[in-house]
Parts: C-alpha cells; structure tokens; sequence
C-alpha cells in the first residue's frame, strides 16, 4: 500500500497523510488531522523532521520507493509489501 510525505522544509511539519489515512498509522505517527483555510479537503501532519517520520515508517515496514523536490516542498513515496 503506497503512502506519501510531504515536507514544507528540512526540520517539519511533514504532511503524513490525508482524510482517507489509515487511523491507526496517523496515531502512531502523532499525527494530528487539520483542515488548512481554502482547502476543500483534511491532511495529517507531525511537527517531526522527516527522517524522524520515515524512520517510524521503516520500522512498520515502509521502504522509500522514490524521492523529489518540488519547489521547496520535498516529497517520500513509500510502499508496504
């Protein structure tokens, strides 16, 4: 099952999933649900750095599949076996 991190910089927040994430993935992750002004949809965010959220991924079974940049946004996509 795919899963996608977005980070607005270096240090957090990491978006770590949207209103469709699975509940208990977002809990163990710390994530909190919020809905940012003008957005039409709801997204999970950590205030941890990256590599903190994708170690916690990796010891779930997580592996980075692929990694870019867009603008100054970085963005992990991970897949679960």
């Amino acid at each position: 099952s795919p899963l996608c991190c977005l980070s607005l910089q270096e240090v957090g927040p990491t978006m770590v999933g949207d209103e469709h994430s699975d509940p208990s993935l977002m809990s163990f992750l710390g994530a909190t649900k919020r809905n940012m002004l003008g957005n039409h949809f709801w997204e999970y965010y950590v205030n941890d750095a990256p590599r903190i959220v994708l170690n916690k991924l990796e010891s779930c079974g997580y592996r980075v599949v692929s990694m870019t940049g867009v603008g100054q946004t970085l963005v992990w996509c991970l897949h679960k076996e």
